[in-house]
């Protein structure tokens, strides 16, 4: 079943987190201070982050000297195998993905971000202030929309120029992240 996302307070900080990226190299979100920042809670198994996956690849493509983008993985592995590394790894090289993939096996930073869905996508300026959260376009798994990234194309483009993104934004919507009992 489809959920949307949660929509955090703008303004929101960054939270603190350290995390494992696919190859075991400690992540910090201090590492990412002093420039945009594109945080997107993903996952292998789901239909919704297949859908948009390689328009979010070519999105951190074009943006790569302005923007900085993590993808986490917060579904619990032991439930969704598909999540665990090696599936990671898999949807890093058929997605094209060059940004660093966190593995979140506590799923404690999840939480703290209040992510819902995947995708799920949180947009901090180079202060560390939540700019935009939400969609990355109309399109969904059957809707028959093409897959433009305009909504987030937006966000970044004018956050990058030191800009607010003007409200409402359009909630993300996906397959629920998979929290362990």
């Amino acid at each position: 079943m489809a959920v949307e996302s949660t929509m955090v307070p703008l303004g929101s900080a960054l939270p603190s987190f350290t995390l494992p990226d696919l190859a075991g190299t400690t992540v910090s979100s201090e590492q990412y201070l002093g420039k945009p920042l594109l945080v997107a809670f993903v996952s292998n198994h789901c239909p919704y982050v297949r859908h948009v996956e390689r328009g979010f690849a070519a999105l951190a493509t074009r943006h790569e000297q302005d923007l900085s983008v993590l993808a986490i993985c917060t579904n619990d592995a032991d439930a969704y195998p598909q999540d665990g590394p090696i599936g990671l790894a898999e949807q890093v090289d058929r997605a094209l993905w060059e940004f660093p993939y966190l593995i979140d096996t506590t799923q404690e930073v999840g939480r703290t971000f209040g992510a819902a869905c995947t995708p799920d996508f949180f947009l901090y300026d180079a202060d560390g202030r939540l700019a935009y959260r939400g969609a990355m376009d109309a399109s969904t798994p059957g809707n028959g929309l093409p897959v433009t990234g305009d909504l987030l194309e937006d966000a970044v483009s004018r956050v990058v120029a030191g800009k607010p993104v003007p409200e409402p934004h359009r909630p993300s919507m996906g397959c629920s992240i998979k929290w362990r009992e």
